[in-house]
């Protein structure tokens, strides 16, 4: 079990070794189903994390248009800071979206090749059934989740344009400047939310689905 264990670790992350790691996992008792419901776990919790690295940049951009005097340097840093952590929080949800959509695959590949291992039909008719209603579900799950994903490569360009100009440009000029774009910045930040916010519901909605077909 220890070894199965190891080879799990080894390969998580790492495309070529997901059906290793499946079936390692599968050896140690834990199945497709479980792996699927914890990585839309995670990727729901790193879209919190992420609308909060957002919401921080917004707030903080705020307090730089409104700047009345003080350290510009210092303003630009902390921004630029919740740049690079928005950057990476980002890139958190699109490695756990592309890990959720992988076990869903192979999941739902598994399933299909079972049907045909039935031999009584009306519970192969019933399990085809609940195959067809998981896949509907997850399909609204993923394109949620690719959605809100898509609006946050716009608002990380915007938010580098603004970090950019500034790093060269730290007086009330570039402030003034910057201010002009705050508006339509601010609108696509509380739009991503927005998304992520439906996202979320989308998966709480499916890991009760999943949890109530355990049996």
């Amino acid at each position: 079990m220890k070894h199965l264990t190891l080879a799990a670790v080894l390969c998580v992350g790492l495309s070529a070794c997901q059906t290793v790691y499946y079936s390692a996992m599968e050896k140690v008792g834990v199945h497709k189903r479980e792996i699927l419901v914890d990585r839309v776990e995670a990727t729901k919790e790193s879209q919190q994390n992420s609308q909060q690295e957002f919401q921080s940049a917004l707030e903080r951009l705020t307090t730089l248009v409104n700047f009345d005097g003080g350290e510009l340097q210092t303003a630009y840093e902390q921004l630029n800071d919740d740049y690079e952590s928005s950057l990476s929080a980002a890139s958190d949800v699109s490695n756990n979206i592309d890990k959720v959509e992988d076990v869903a695959e192979a999941l739902f590949d598994e399933w299909q090749d079972e049907l045909g291992q039935y031999s009584n039909a009306n519970l192969k008719r019933e399990s085809e059934k609940k195959l067809k209603q998981t896949q509907r579900q997850f399909s609204k799950l993923l394109k949620s989740m690719r959605r809100s994903e898509a609006k946050m490569q716009p608002v990380l360009d915007s938010l580098k344009d603004n970090v950019l100009y500034l790093k060269h440009n730290l007086n009330a000029q570039a402030v003034a400047a910057i201010r002009g774009e705050f508006d339509s910045l601010k609108v696509d930040i509380q739009n991503l939310i927005n998304d992520m916010n439906r996202s979320i519901a989308d998966s709480n909605a499916f890991i009760e689905q999943m949890n109530q077909n355990k049996g």
